[in-house]
């Protein structure tokens, strides 16, 4: 059986898509993805489907962007100079969500499934004296702890505007940017050590 040129068009658009899955890092997964979708795009109108243009059409511009971001913040991060990880660079992978004052984001023993960086008001964990200001980012406990719980309530003392980044996302930049993993790995291990201070504050005294 003869395989036509357009067949040939085809197949290739399905190998393109095999292989984006079994990437394992995430830009040869977006290129794949892109070469996927422009095969798919010209043996669709080969074919005259529409509804597989339709798709294309919506997948091949969400992973340019994605690739543009992800490619642009590795960039940031080679041109950048000092140890420390700029938060901003996270806008392009969070969502914005604005909290009023008294709004809660989570309590404690909630699953958790995204980290918060804080750009406007302020925030504080609800019986402890740990407040949260425009720079800062937390919720980076619950990604490691058992089970993804959360380990005190969180709430805004004042309007705030918050972005939200998935674990899922976080876990992409955590695995594609080494510094941005130092960075999240310090912060981890601040966090805990501070937790471990005001413990040993605010255990009674035995020994009198």
């Amino acid at each position: 059986m003869t395989l036509s040129w357009i067949e040939f068009i085809g197949y290739v658009g399905t190998l393109l898509t095999a292989l984006s899955y079994s990437m394992r890092t995430i830009i040869p997964l977006r290129i794949a993805g892109i070469g996927s979708s422009i095969a798919f795009i010209a043996y669709g109108l080969l074919i005259d489907s529409w509804p597989m243009l339709a798709t294309e059409f919506i997948v091949l511009p969400l992973n340019c962007l994605r690739l543009y971001q992800i490619i642009r913040l590795l960039r940031q991060v080679e041109a950048s100079n000092g140890d420390e990880f700029d938060i901003s660079w996270l806008d392009s992978f969070s969502t914005p969500i604005r909290v009023a004052a008294g709004g809660v984001l989570f309590h404690a023993g909630d699953s958790a499934h995204e980290l918060y960086v804080i750009h406007r008001g302020r925030l504080q964990l609800r019986d402890r004296n740990i407040a949260f200001g425009p720079g800062d980012m937390i919720g980076e406990l619950g990604f490691l702890s058992p089970g993804n719980r959360r380990t005190a309530t969180l709430e805004a003392t004042e309007d705030s505007e918050i972005g939200v980044v998935t674990y899922y996302n976080l876990k992409q930049l955590y695995f594609m940017n080494p510094r941005f993993g130092f960075y999240l790995l310090k912060l981890i291990a601040g966090r805990l050590f501070e937790n471990e201070q005001r413990a040993r504050r605010e255990a009674p005294d035995t020994t009198g």
